[in-house]
């Protein structure tokens, strides 16, 4: 089970955390998890690029050390990157040390201050000793890891729910990829045409 929305008493269990964005602006934040993939992270880039959209790439630590070239291409293209922990634990089923250490292990290949909990599962003892990273999480999910999901509900959810500071989750993945082929594009040209840019998460709060 999983919330398309984020439901505003899970925001206020976990205040210090970054679920939106407040603005008055048209803005959506574009986030993609589990990357870099060789053919699919490209593929957002190449539309990222014909929208002139920019977004944030949060990354496992093993994906980056097996593709630093398409790394590197996100970088290049203007977009920001955020730790996802090197082999993706989840936080709930991982003790503190060895869930740190993983974190740890990522920066080797991520130079960033952002960081997103896999699954959006993190203890409130790791938290307590990651007070050098902005936690990232989101107020909207796309559902496209959902292969139980059909792609026209996934981009109606996506379409119906999204709103100016929207912090919304993609998945540059195998398994998100015949989801995210038909709703990422639709998507983007939706909300263009309703006024919408899209922007990358900073290292630091505006």
């Amino acid at each position: 089970m999983y919330f398309f929305k984020t439901p505003f008493w899970l925001k206020l269990l976990y205040p210090k955390r970054t679920w939106a964005i407040s603005t008055s602006e048209k803005i959506i934040y574009l986030t993609f998890d589990d990357g870099p993939h060789p053919q699919i992270t490209p593929f957002v880039l190449d539309l990222l690029k014909q929208y002139e959209a920019k977004a944030s790439f949060f990354c496992i630590g093993h994906n980056v050390e097996r593709y630093p070239l398409v790394y590197d291409r996100i970088l290049a293209d203007g977009h920001s990157t955020g730790n996802h922990t090197y082999d993706h634990k989840n936080g709930f089923k991982t003790n503190d040390e060895e869930y740190l250490n993983d974190l740890r292990k990522a920066e080797t290949w991520i130079r960033s201050k952002l960081f997103r909990p896999p699954y959006g599962r993190l203890k409130w003892s790791q938290a307590r000793k990651l007070k050098d990273y902005r936690i990232i999480m989101w107020d909207l999910l796309s559902g496209d890891f959902d292969t139980g999901l059909k792609k026209e509900k996934c981009l109606e959810m996506v379409k119906k729910h999204a709103r100016p500071g929207s912090i919304l989750v993609f998945h540059d993945s195998e398994k998100a990829w015949e989801r995210l082929e038909y709703v990422l594009p639709n998507m983007l040209a939706y909300f263009k045409q309703q006024g919408y840019r899209f922007e990358k998460i900073r290292q630091e709060p505006s």
